[in-house]
């Protein structure tokens, strides 16, 4: 007959909320796992900064002022918008194509000489002096070198590798790749290539066989590697003091290149304020013969006009007049050549130049005023007055133009630009990388967060059942918690069949016999009663042992809680009924063929397969030889009258079945079966995947009765997460 389904009312599992304390046991259960992760990576570290290249530093220090001693004349206008030399300018001078292309030329740092080493351990045993051993042959070793004197190549080789091997008596061999371009001799320039490749090697101390690798690298090249190791800032605000350093691996190279880079920062500098100083000079001296016979044609016309008027003298409010007349010309004829100077370096639209403008048109302004003064003078003073300030404006206007021709050509003559090197460029005592303390604290920091990162997801994403609260949460009662045993695992073999690459763990044993006292043997006995109980409404006297998936412990719980029940003095029989991987034959150290599946197929009696076991009033009936089609053996008649003649010969009928998401066999079982256990495993079986297995054989008609909870292991996540406990309570002999 056909049970009536009825509604679940069980809730659904939900997703817990993340557990601090049993994050911190997971973390506990962990310890020597991360332990050991740290002290890898702690190992390692230590290996790589000891075999790391070091890396040196060299820094310089320049000011850069905002006035040099001599000021161009013609350059006074800045202070109009009270413009100095800009920092961030002076910052990317340092680090232009201009500075550095002509240290990467004046240092040769587009010729690369890099020596073999032996892999790995190379530099480090360099570094510590070791002196080439009687095995080396192509690597380099201390006091070896190589010094390259010239190296040019047509386009084609920049960039390209060449292999330089040391030779006998001062001679060498050049390669590229494995092509022998050629043989050369110590201090004598070579062609190789037809000419498209000259090389002259000055210096060349190492053994024979000695291999180096030589590159003339592109010039852009060669600036871009040395602009990313150079760098320059600014020591306060506004100061004028620049710190510049250089990273390299040669603290004698780094210093002779930084000190390169200051001193043609200094020349350029100089050339610049120089060859200002020339223009202005230029210009200057272009203006002379022109204000010169201005002048003269000025004085000329004056003395004709006072001849012609019998020498005609100015009033005294004339005289002052004239006077405001004059000043103002001449700050005007200074401010046209200053204007003249701005527009060969300006546009109209420039601050600076607007600047002048303005000036200009208000000493304009004041000179129109002073003519509509003149305008009410008699007109022979008029035309006298503008005579006298022809000649005076000119003349005043020629004594500058020669004083500031006088002061350029001072000014020239001792430019030292506006730049001075502070401290010469010295490379640090000691590296600078690798920091060896700061690199191994860091990875081994590294190496923790890395193995606490992976407990933690682990778990996350690993939560297998941890208690029976769990469990019951899902609305299923739990009738037993069974903790590991360490006897049992004693117990375990690993079995593999002919044709299997990978064998598979069985227990060769029955924990009830050999260690009657142990705590999960105990568990049991307290199933065994809870199940006394269970079984009291059941509609026969069979209990079907089932589970989600496999490897949880059903056969080991199956053969051991009828042993516990046998050891009470029932009469209890064991059926193996997983055709396909049923184990229950190797606990008792016995062979799976003459069982169950050769009942179902009419090859065996009953009377024929039931075994007796070591233990007292325990039989069992093994699998069997495996069928093709287990569930349709199930399914049939035979297996139904199985069933009832073991219960009538029987007390109990434990029937271990397989997984029930892995097969359909667990739910035919089950309708022959009165009682239903689930067993799910510590840590294994999640609690989603424990309620699915239910709800599927609900839905075959079946009801669980109870859960098993197996293999419980005693864990700081268990108890400080869900707060679990097992107690061992043995006797002991006095």
């Amino acid at each position: 007959m056909v049970k009536e389904i009825k509604p679940s009312s069980r809730p659904s599992p939900s997703h817990d909320d993340i557990d601090l304390g049993r994050l911190f046991g997971v973390l506990l259960d962990n310890k020597w796992l991360i332990l050991l992760v740290t002290a890898v990576f702690a190992l390692a570290a230590v290996i790589h900064v000891q075999l790391a290249t070091p890396i040196y530093r060299a820094d310089a220090l320049v000011q850069v002022e905002g006035k040099t001693g001599l000021n161009n004349p013609l350059a006074e206008v800045r202070s109009l918008l009270s413009e100095e030399p800009k920092t961030d300018a002076e910052l990317e001078i340092l680090r232009s194509r201009m500075v550095l292309g002509q240290a990467v030329d004046q240092e040769r740092l587009d010729i690369v000489v890099t020596p073999t080493r032996l892999a790995l351990i190379g530099d480090f045993l360099v570094r510590r002096g070791m002196e080439r051993p009687g095995f080396a042959q192509r690597s380099v070793w201390a006091g070896e070198y190589l010094n390259i004197g010239e190296l040019h190549v047509d386009p084609v080789w920049l960039g390209r590798a060449l292999r330089l091997v040391t030779g006998a008596a001062g001679s060498y061999r050049l390669y590229h790749d494995d092509t022998l371009l050629g043989e050369g001799q110590v201090g004598v320039t070579e062609q190789f290539d037809e000419g498209r490749i000259d090389l002259r090697v000055v210096e060349l101390e190492a053994g024979e066989g000695a291999e180096f690798t030589v590159v003339r690298q592109t010039r852009l090249a060669a600036i871009n590697h040395l602009r990313s190791r150079f760098s320059v800032g600014q020591r306060g605000r506004d100061s004028g003091v620049f710190i510049m350093t250089l990273l390299d691996e040669d603290p004698r190279r780094a210093a002779r290149t930084l000190n390169a880079i200051t001193q043609i920062y200094l020349t350029q500098n100089v050339e610049r304020q120089s060859a200002e100083a020339e223009q202005s000079l230029e210009f200057l001296e272009s203006q002379v013969p022109q204000v010169r016979s201005d002048l003269a044609d000025a004085e000329n016309a004056l003395n004709t006009f006072r001849m012609q008027h019998e020498s005609v003298d100015l009033s005294l409010e004339t005289r002052s007049v004239l006077e405001s007349v004059v000043e103002i010309d001449a700050r005007l004829s200074e401010l046209e050549m200053e204007q003249a100077e701005l527009t060969r370096r300006y546009n109209p639209s420039h601050p600076l130049y607007a600047a002048l403008m303005e000036k200009r048109h208000s000493l304009e302004r004041d000179r129109e005023r002073l003519n509509e003064r003149i305008q009410s003078l008699p007109e022979t003073q008029q035309q006298v007055l503008r005579m006298s300030r022809d000649v005076e404006v000119t003349q005043q206007v020629y004594v500058q133009l020669l004083n500031k021709i006088q002061e350029m050509s001072i000014t020239k003559a001792s430019t030292v630009g506006n730049v001075r090197i502070l401290d010469d460029a010295v490379a640090q005592p000691g590296p600078v990388e690798p920091r060896k303390p700061v690199t191994v604290a860091m990875l081994t920091l590294v190496g923790a967060f890395l193995a606490v990162a992976f407990v933690i997801v682990r778990s996350i994403l690993n939560r297998g059942v941890e208690s029976a609260e769990q469990i019951e949460d899902l609305g299923l009662p739990v009738y037993a918690t069974v903790p590991l045993s360490d006897d049992q695992q004693k117990l375990v073999r690993r079995v593999k069949r002919r044709n299997r690459r990978h064998g598979r763990e069985v227990a060769c044993g029955v924990l009830a016999q050999n260690a009657p006292d142990d705590t999960a043997i105990e568990a049991l006995r307290g199933l065994r009663t809870s199940l006394h109980f269970a079984m009291l409404e059941a509609s026969d006297n069979r209990l079907m042992i089932t589970g989600p998936s496999p490897n949880i412990g059903k056969s080991f719980i199956s053969v051991n809680l009828g042993a516990v029940i046998a050891q009470g003095g029932q009469r209890v029989v064991i059926l193996d009924a997983d055709m396909r991987k049923g184990h229950v034959h190797t606990a008792f150290n016995a062979d799976s063929k003459g069982g169950l599946s050769e009942v179902l197929a009419d090859k065996a009696e009953l009377d024929e397969v039931i075994r007796q076991s070591p233990i007292s009033g325990l039989s069992y009936v093994a699998r069997g030889k495996a069928p093709p089609n287990p569930a349709e053996l199930l399914m049939g008649e035979r297996f139904a009258r199985l069933l009832e003649a073991l219960s009538e010969r029987f007390d109990l009928v434990v029937v271990d079945t397989p997984p029930v998401l892995a097969v359909t066999d667990a739910a035919i079982i089950g309708h022959h079966c009165g009682t239903t256990l689930m067993v799910a495993r510590f840590g294994l079986n999640p609690p989603r995947e424990v309620d699915v297995a239910i709800r599927r054989l609900e839905g075959s008609g079946l009801q669980v009765k109870g859960g098993i909870l197996n293999a419980i292991e005693r864990k700081a996540a268990t108890s400080y997460g869900y707060g679990y406990y097992h107690y061992a309570y043995k006797t002991t002999q006095t």
